[in-house]
């Protein structure tokens, strides 16, 4: 099979951004949400810069292109952990990771006004079938070992998450494709990834320094420690390196396949690791928001939308 070590590594990506949402549940119910994302990123960020060193790709980016990545870093960054680190408090990882899959309409959607894309036909029936599905997943969750209520606030978290992912994207569409007035071409993916989390870290820091004021230095366990790593150095670093990698080597269409398989990796996570519950109604559920947001992308399969089909941790 040509190109069969990217279709690998592929996978590899889907599984460890399925697995995520597992180590998100078990970090966001013991441990301070903020926090925890904090250091997520100093690790990830370290690994980042070292990456960008070696690889040669070093390069401190001009006055305005800060400019461009402070909004990236907030929205991609700070608020989309903020959220997803809270949502993962009150709901379950399959959930969850069933939930943010709608990210990409709502990039979608957001590209109408910022961008000037139009509204399909297909982006509107995809919308319809995809909100049924998260209608059913809101009311119907397998899940009720969780108070209703916690789920509720825990999945609109999670699609906050999901909005501030999408806008990160809108921002990084136009930054991947147009150069300020003090660069001679455009930050790669991986540079605005990597600088925009350095912003985020930023921000971070004196929320995550307030935590750990108002509640005292964080307990550590195993367990802790070891979803923190996973989340910083594979989801976050080299998942996102071969996916990159995969874009480049196979086209952004057949990568963001892969991440269709994220959701069901999720949930199965959840049952086996944490003990969560499955449901016809998260079947139902998956097959309506994949199948709708199959059909609103159908038409659409650059670099850009692959890239806004955030794995959502």
């Amino acid at each position: 099979m040509k190109h069969s070590a990217t279709h690998l590594k592929l996978l590899v990506v889907a599984m460890i951004w399925g697995l995520g949402w597992t180590a998100g549940r078990v970090i966001a119910t013991d441990f301070p949400p903020i926090t925890a994302a904090w250091i997520r990123y100093i690790i990830a960020v370290t690994i980042f810069l070292v990456w960008l060193r070696i690889t040669g790709m070093f390069r401190i980016p001009t006055k305005e292109e800060w400019k461009r990545l402070a909004y990236i870093g907030f929205f991609s960054t700070f608020l989309y952990q903020a959220f997803f680190m809270y949502g993962m408090r009150f709901t379950a990882a399959g959930d969850a990771s069933l939930m943010i899959t709608f990210n990409p309409i709502i990039t979608a959607l957001l590209a109408i006004p910022f961008l000037g894309e139009r509204m399909t036909k297909r982006l509107g029936a995809g919308l319809i079938i995809a909100l049924t599905g998260v209608a059913i997943l809101f009311v119907y969750s397998p899940n009720v070992d969780i108070p209703i209520d916690e789920r509720i606030l825990g999945n609109i978290l999670i699609i906050l998450s999901a909005g501030a992912w999408a806008t990160s994207t809108i921002f990084m569409k136009k930054a991947m494709t147009t150069t300020t007035s003090d660069s001679l071409e455009p930050l790669s993916p991986l540079e605005l990834t990597v600088w925009a989390s350095v912003v985020g870290l930023f921000i971070l820091t004196p929320w995550a320094g307030y935590e750990i004021v108002d509640q005292g230095w964080p307990q550590f366990n195993w367990e802790i420690i070891t979803s923190i790593v996973f989340l910083a150095v594979f989801s976050t670093v080299i998942a996102y390196v071969w996916f990159a990698e995969g874009i480049r080597t196979i086209g952004a269409a057949k990568s963001a396949l892969y991440v269709y398989l994220v959701p069901p990796i999720g949930i199965f996570a959840g049952v086996i690791l944490i003990g969560e519950k499955l449901g016809l109604s998260l079947l139902v559920a998956f097959v309506l928001i994949v199948g709708g947001v199959a059909i609103a992308q159908s038409d659409k399969h650059d670099e850009a939308q692959a890239t806004g089909m955030n794995h959502g941790d």
